[in-house]
């Protein structure tokens, strides 16, 4: 699939960069990217095709850019089934479910969201983050359920990825974790970077890193009989980076139930209910939901809201935290 966008150079913007006029106009792509089109051979001044940024353009010039869709080769697609919960000539919103991977990495090639998005769409995916990431445009952990919104065209892709950038994007989880967090409501800000000793995990800086900010507010404390203290908290993002949550959370002193990655291990209980201790074994990762989406729709620009039910492991231990 190819999209074409068109332009007639005015006056006042003659004699600037190529470059530099694209990234002033097409608002849906990043500079780094249109530029990549033009070294591509993918625009065209006065029908002729131009491959260097640099080129200045003159008044009364018609530009082409030509986006293609490139063949997305190299994965095999899995009739998996998709929880989507609205979807649009742009767009998905999918709840992902716990225990998928989204994209295809070492030991996880066959059954991913990716898998599933190219059975059921093909090559009608974005394909910006190349061929083994047709679609994706962020990403939740295994372990972690809940929203994530795929692009269908390098168009939709470019736009989601610029309202990432620019922290427009509105994203909160709800997650259970052990213990409270003092004060009860709050910023987190830190650096991330990889754990020294375990370059699988990641873990909180203040000197290096990628910056994280994290919001959150505790919605409610569990102090009950013969259960150990529990928070429900929700977490607003305004980075994304890797486990930002269990890293912010363990930085604070506490982690998710589940968590087996940052948690405390072996965790020994002198007295505790059966019914949770049942319910708190049988979870297979961190109690963790991306549940609320919003962001500007890339073509039409209209603000749109998804909210997603809690999985059901979830559901059972607020339920025995509630009764």
């Amino acid at each position: 699939m190819n999209n074409t966008i068109k332009f007639s150079v005015d006056a006042k913007n003659s004699g600037k960069r190529l470059d530099i006029f694209l990234a002033e106009n097409v608002k849906e792509l990043t500079r780094s990217h249109l530029k990549k089109l033009i070294t591509n051979k993918q625009v065209k001044l006065n029908e002729s095709v131009f491959s260097t940024p640099s080129t200045k353009i003159k008044y009364k010039d018609n530009i082409q850019i030509n986006i293609i869709q490139n063949d997305i080769q190299d994965l095999a697609p899995n009739r998996v089934k998709l929880n989507i919960i609205y979807e649009d000539k742009d767009i998905l919103i999918i709840n992902k479910p716990k225990g998928m991977v989204v994209h295809p990495g070492a030991g996880n090639y066959a059954n991913t969201l990716v898998n599933a998005l190219l059975f059921k769409y093909k090559k009608n995916l974005s394909n910006i983050n190349g061929n083994l990431r047709p679609g994706i445009v962020h990403r939740l952990d295994k372990e972690t359920s809940g929203l994530i919104v795929v692009a269908k065209n390098n168009l939709a892709h470019s736009n989601l990825s610029n309202q990432f950038s620019e922290h427009t994007i509105k994203r909160k989880y709800l997650c259970l974790a052990w213990g409270v967090i003092r004060p009860l409501k709050g910023k987190i800000t830190t650096f991330i970077t990889r754990d020294k000793k375990n370059r699988q995990l990641m873990t909180a800086s203040e000197l290096k890193g990628k910056k994280a900010i994290t919001n959150y507010n505790t919605i409610k404390v569990f102090n009950l009989k013969d259960i150990p203290k529990i928070s429900l908290i929700e977490c607003e993002l305004e980075t994304g980076r890797t486990h930002q949550i269990r890293v912010h959370l363990k930085y604070k002193g506490t982690s998710l139930l589940g968590d087996k990655q940052y948690g405390k291990k072996n965790i020994k209980f002198k007295k505790i209910n059966n019914d949770f201790l049942e319910i708190l074994n049988s979870l297979t990762g961190q109690a963790l939901h991306a549940k609320t989406l919003e962001f500007s729709h890339p073509k039409t620009k209209k603000w749109l809201n998804f909210n997603s039910d809690l999985p059901g492991s979830f559901k059972k231990i607020l339920n025995l935290l509630e009764n």
